[in-house]
């Protein structure tokens, strides 16, 4: 029986992932020749908490010793450069209205790469606070979030999926051996198999979901 569904917010609620990559363009723009590689990591790497990708880009692209001051220094310009955008970008197709329809009948969360308060901010802010029992962003990693939710929860991973629209989320699904469902984007390659659930919109997720055992 589904109990709950976990979703990921950037790409999954919000149609705010381009939002995110444009943050990454501006805060690295200093550095044509890496550019290019900076944001195919970035985009390859969604979902994954900024701090890390920082780390990664000074060591791998830069060869630059990034220090604790700097990389928060980034992470407060990476939030000045898209918090506004993110709290006006548009919900992904039917996910307002599934949301709505869906929060008395399933116990709903947000699992988010995005900072912890900044992501309970940009919730509140635009109003969803109600439809969602936890709200959850990093430094901690996805599939130990989930994990808490289930345990907490009394759950087997069985009475959950979880709705991502990366890698790192099928991961934290695979970790946490929950079902999986992958969103797509028009603008990018799709990153998963075609054995895998995968939806556009919040259309067909409400076509899987109204399939599955309930």
């Amino acid at each position: 029986m589904l109990k709950a569904i976990i979703f990921d917010f950037d790409g999954v609620i919000c149609e705010s992932v381009e939002v995110k990559t444009e943050a990454f363009r501006k805060l690295f723009v200093d550095y044509p020749d890496q550019l290019a590689q900076i944001i195919q990591y970035h985009v390859d790497n969604g979902g994954l908490s900024r701090f890390v990708k920082f780390t990664h880009i000074y060591k791998e692209f830069l060869n630059k010793e990034l220090t604790q001051a700097e990389s928060q220094k980034l992470g407060k310009k990476f939030t000045e450069l898209c918090y506004e955008g993110v709290l006006t970008a548009p919900y992904v197709p039917g996910a307002y209205e599934f949301l709505k329809k869906y929060y008395k009948k399933y116990d709903l969360f947000v699992v988010s790469g995005t900072p912890q308060t900044e992501i309970a901010s940009i919730v509140h802010e635009r109003g969803l606070g109600k439809f969602f029992k936890g709200v959850y962003g990093s430094p901690r990693l996805k599939d130990k979030i989930i994990r808490d939710i289930l345990k907490k929860n009394g759950w087997g991973p069985y009475e959950a999926v979880f709705v991502g629209d990366s890698m790192n989320d099928k991961d934290a699904s695979f970790k946490t051996s929950m079902r999986f469902i992958g969103r797509l984007h028009d603008q990018y390659p799709n990153p998963f198999r075609q054995k895998d659930d995968l939806i556009k919109d919040f259309h067909d997720l409400e076509k899987i979901i109204s399939g599955m055992i309930v």
